[in-house]
Protein backbone atom coordinates (compact mmCIF):
# COMPACT_ATOMS: atom_id res chain seq x y z
CA UNK A 1 0.00 0.00 0.00
CA UNK A 2 1.30 3.54 -0.88
CA UNK A 3 2.59 5.23 2.43
CA UNK A 4 0.37 8.44 1.31
CA UNK A 5 -2.09 6.45 1.76
CA UNK A 6 -1.45 5.97 5.88
CA UNK A 7 -1.52 9.66 5.83
CA UNK A 8 -5.27 10.18 4.50
CA UNK A 9 -8.47 9.59 6.03
CA UNK A 10 -10.43 6.71 5.13
CA UNK A 11 -12.44 9.06 2.40
CA UNK A 12 -10.97 12.00 1.61
CA UNK A 13 -10.70 14.09 -1.71
CA UNK A 14 -8.62 14.31 -4.86
CA UNK A 15 -7.15 17.77 -3.48
CA UNK A 16 -6.69 16.00 -0.29
CA UNK A 17 -4.87 13.04 -2.09
CA UNK A 18 -3.10 15.78 -3.80
CA UNK A 19 -1.79 16.90 -1.10
CA UNK A 20 -0.50 13.75 0.13
CA UNK A 21 1.52 13.52 -2.44
CA UNK A 22 -0.79 11.38 -4.25
CA UNK A 23 -0.58 12.10 -8.52
CA UNK A 24 -3.55 11.77 -10.58
CA UNK A 25 -1.43 8.52 -12.07
CA UNK A 26 -1.21 6.69 -8.65
CA UNK A 27 -4.47 7.59 -7.39
CA UNK A 28 -5.93 5.50 -11.12
CA UNK A 29 -3.34 2.77 -10.49
CA UNK A 30 -4.78 2.50 -6.66
CA UNK A 31 -8.39 2.59 -7.71
CA UNK A 32 -7.10 0.26 -10.25
CA UNK A 33 -5.66 -2.42 -8.19
CA UNK A 34 -8.33 -2.29 -5.53
CA UNK A 35 -6.44 -0.72 -2.75
CA UNK A 36 -8.70 2.64 -3.50
CA UNK A 37 -12.47 2.41 -4.06
CA UNK A 38 -13.84 5.88 -6.14
CA UNK A 39 -17.26 6.58 -4.58
CA UNK A 40 -17.97 9.64 -6.49
CA UNK A 41 -17.02 12.38 -8.18
CA UNK A 42 -12.83 13.73 -7.31
CA UNK A 43 -14.33 11.44 -3.90
CA UNK A 44 -12.25 8.16 -2.72
CA UNK A 45 -12.22 5.51 0.33
CA UNK A 46 -9.88 3.48 1.16
CA UNK A 47 -10.87 -0.70 0.28
CA UNK A 48 -9.60 -1.41 4.04
CA UNK A 49 -12.15 0.77 5.74
CA UNK A 50 -14.60 -0.11 7.94
CA UNK A 51 -18.35 -0.75 5.66
CA UNK A 52 -20.10 2.69 6.04
CA UNK A 53 -22.64 4.40 3.92
CA UNK A 54 -20.98 6.01 0.84
CA UNK A 55 -23.45 7.68 -0.32
CA UNK A 56 -23.91 10.07 3.28
CA UNK A 57 -19.68 9.99 2.66
CA UNK A 58 -19.96 11.36 -0.90
CA UNK A 59 -22.18 13.95 0.53
CA UNK A 60 -20.03 14.99 3.52
CA UNK A 61 -17.30 15.21 1.49
CA UNK A 62 -18.89 16.89 -1.41
CA UNK A 63 -20.60 19.74 0.90
CA UNK A 64 -19.01 20.03 4.70
CA UNK A 65 -22.34 21.97 5.66
CA UNK A 66 -24.58 19.19 4.95
CA UNK A 67 -27.49 18.32 7.02
CA UNK A 68 -29.39 15.36 6.55
CA UNK A 69 -33.39 16.76 7.36
CA UNK A 70 -37.17 15.89 6.64
CA UNK A 71 -37.80 12.14 5.64
CA UNK A 72 -34.42 11.20 6.00
CA UNK A 73 -33.93 12.64 9.28
CA UNK A 74 -37.31 11.21 10.27
CA UNK A 75 -35.93 8.32 9.43
CA UNK A 76 -32.80 8.13 11.77
CA UNK A 77 -34.85 9.79 14.29
CA UNK A 78 -37.44 7.03 14.10
CA UNK A 79 -40.10 9.34 13.55
CA UNK A 80 -41.45 7.72 10.63
CA UNK A 81 -40.84 3.99 9.27
CA UNK A 82 -40.71 5.60 5.26
CA UNK A 83 -37.25 4.62 3.72
CA UNK A 84 -37.06 7.97 1.61
CA UNK A 85 -36.16 6.89 -2.21
CA UNK A 86 -33.29 9.79 -2.02
CA UNK A 87 -31.77 11.65 0.94
CA UNK A 88 -33.03 14.65 1.97
CA UNK A 89 -30.06 17.05 2.21
CA UNK A 90 -29.85 20.56 3.94
CA UNK A 91 -27.29 23.49 2.98
CA UNK A 92 -27.28 27.72 3.94
CA UNK A 93 -29.72 29.10 0.80
CA UNK A 94 -25.94 31.10 -0.30
CA UNK A 95 -24.33 27.60 -0.90
CA UNK A 96 -25.19 25.72 -4.43
CA UNK A 97 -25.72 21.86 -3.92
CA UNK A 98 -22.34 20.26 -5.77
CA UNK A 99 -23.04 17.27 -8.55
CA UNK A 100 -22.94 13.65 -6.61
CA UNK A 101 -23.51 10.32 -7.39
CA UNK A 102 -25.48 9.94 -4.53
CA UNK A 103 -29.54 10.20 -4.56
CA UNK A 104 -30.34 13.38 -3.08
CA UNK A 105 -32.75 15.79 -3.25
CA UNK A 106 -31.16 19.03 -1.97
CA UNK A 107 -33.22 21.27 0.24
CA UNK A 108 -32.26 25.14 0.76
CA UNK A 109 -32.42 26.63 4.26
CA UNK A 110 -32.18 30.39 5.58
CA UNK A 111 -28.26 30.82 7.07
CA UNK A 112 -29.91 32.59 10.10
CA UNK A 113 -32.12 29.24 11.47
CA UNK A 114 -29.58 26.87 9.76
CA UNK A 115 -27.89 25.65 12.41
CA UNK A 116 -30.29 25.34 14.98
CA UNK A 117 -31.24 21.94 15.85
CA UNK A 118 -28.32 20.68 13.57
CA UNK A 119 -26.46 17.83 15.89
CA UNK A 120 -22.91 15.68 14.30
CA UNK A 121 -24.01 12.50 13.28
CA UNK A 122 -20.46 10.16 12.75
CA UNK A 123 -20.78 8.54 9.30
CA UNK A 124 -17.22 6.99 8.75
CA UNK A 125 -13.75 6.67 10.61
CA UNK A 126 -13.21 10.36 12.11
CA UNK A 127 -15.96 11.90 9.80
CA UNK A 128 -19.86 13.42 10.46
CA UNK A 129 -22.27 14.99 8.89
CA UNK A 130 -24.94 17.48 10.10
CA UNK A 131 -28.35 15.81 11.23
CA UNK A 132 -31.08 17.59 12.67
CA UNK A 133 -32.33 17.04 16.22
CA UNK A 134 -35.91 15.72 16.51
CA UNK A 135 -37.50 18.85 17.41
CA UNK A 136 -35.96 20.42 14.47
CA UNK A 137 -36.94 17.77 11.94
CA UNK A 138 -40.96 17.78 13.20
CA UNK A 139 -40.46 21.66 12.72
CA UNK A 140 -39.10 21.53 9.19
CA UNK A 141 -41.96 18.92 8.42
CA UNK A 142 -44.24 21.36 9.51
CA UNK A 143 -43.09 24.29 7.46
CA UNK A 144 -42.37 21.87 4.44
CA UNK A 145 -45.89 19.73 4.92
CA UNK A 146 -47.42 21.22 1.56
CA UNK A 147 -44.21 19.39 -0.14
CA UNK A 148 -43.44 16.17 2.04
CA UNK A 149 -47.43 15.15 3.17
CA UNK A 150 -49.42 16.54 6.24
CA UNK A 151 -49.36 12.85 7.33
CA UNK A 152 -45.56 12.39 7.63
CA UNK A 153 -45.85 15.74 9.67
CA UNK A 154 -48.43 14.71 11.97
CA UNK A 155 -47.15 11.20 12.56
CA UNK A 156 -43.44 12.43 13.55
CA UNK A 157 -45.28 14.73 15.70
CA UNK A 158 -47.34 11.47 17.55
CA UNK A 159 -43.99 9.57 17.67
CA UNK A 160 -41.87 11.93 19.20
CA UNK A 161 -45.02 13.14 21.91
CA UNK A 162 -44.90 9.48 23.01
CA UNK A 163 -40.94 9.14 24.03
CA UNK A 164 -39.73 10.04 27.49
CA UNK A 165 -38.31 13.00 28.31
CA UNK A 166 -40.30 14.95 25.01
CA UNK A 167 -41.32 18.14 25.98
CA UNK A 168 -43.56 20.28 24.45
CA UNK A 169 -42.14 23.53 25.63
CA UNK A 170 -39.13 23.00 24.05
CA UNK A 171 -40.38 22.07 20.80
CA UNK A 172 -42.27 25.64 20.83
CA UNK A 173 -39.88 27.17 22.27
CA UNK A 174 -37.78 26.27 18.76
CA UNK A 175 -40.67 27.00 16.81
CA UNK A 176 -40.57 30.25 17.48
CA UNK A 177 -37.56 30.92 15.29
CA UNK A 178 -39.88 29.75 12.83
CA UNK A 179 -43.44 32.11 12.90
CA UNK A 180 -44.92 30.57 10.13
CA UNK A 181 -45.25 27.18 11.45
CA UNK A 182 -45.74 28.08 15.36
CA UNK A 183 -49.49 28.37 14.75
CA UNK A 184 -50.01 24.93 12.63
CA UNK A 185 -47.73 23.14 15.35
CA UNK A 186 -49.69 24.74 18.36
CA UNK A 187 -52.82 23.33 17.32
CA UNK A 188 -51.29 19.83 15.97
CA UNK A 189 -49.88 19.74 19.88
CA UNK A 190 -53.73 20.50 21.16
CA UNK A 191 -55.36 17.58 18.99
CA UNK A 192 -52.44 15.31 20.77
CA UNK A 193 -53.11 16.95 23.81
Amino acid sequence: MDPALHTLPAAFTHAEAARAGLSDRRLRALVTGGALQRIGHGVYRRADAPPADLDRVELALRAPEATLCLGTAAAIQDLTDRIPAEIDVALPRSRRPPRVGAPARWHRFDEQTFALGRTPLAIDEGMSMGLYSPERTIIDLFRLRHHEGEDLALGALRRWARRPGATPSALLAMARHFPVVEPALLAALRVLG
